[in-house]
């Protein structure tokens, strides 16, 4: 190993902090020390505002409450199932007009008895969603 990219011996031999005060650690010790350094930290997962469950990024999807062909710019995560059951449910112009909060979607009696039924649900579930009769009719 060339002498620059070895490191010195004051910084190999680094003091760490423990009980008794402080202590020299061996090179396994503090490759472990450096590994959980640098492990993935926990991080929060986004609430969806709909059902209030957590999103796990595999099922977040991205609602425009407002939808792009009416103008709509601004985007919230949503639940893949919540976000299909409100297409499912609702035409781009109820959506743009009436309910265009998660405040104004969890008014409509069937987007409220959806929500009552996938509170009951893990947070990584998934069903197909089928469109409401009146939407297939029309």
């Amino acid at each position: 190993m060339p002498a620059a990219a070895r490191p010195s011996v004051a910084s190999r031999l680094r003091p760490e902090p423990c009980r008794q005060g402080l202590r020299v650690l061996g090179k396994i010790k503090r490759q472990q020390r450096w590994a959980l350094d640098l492990a993935p930290q926990p991080v929060a997962l986004p609430v969806c505002p709909l059902c209030g469950r957590e999103i796990p990024p595999a099922e977040q999807d991205a609602h425009h409450f407002v939808p792009k062909s009416k103008g709509g710019r601004e985007t919230q995560l949503l639940h893949r199932i919540c976000h299909r059951q409100i297409h499912a449910l609702l035409s781009e112009n109820e959506l743009a007009r009436q309910f265009n909060t998660p405040q104004a979607l969890l008014a409509h009696p069937d987007v409220l008895k959806f929500v009552a039924w996938v509170q009951r649900k893990p947070p990584d579930f998934f069903e197909k969603s089928r469109k409401s009769a009146q939407r297939r009719r029309a």
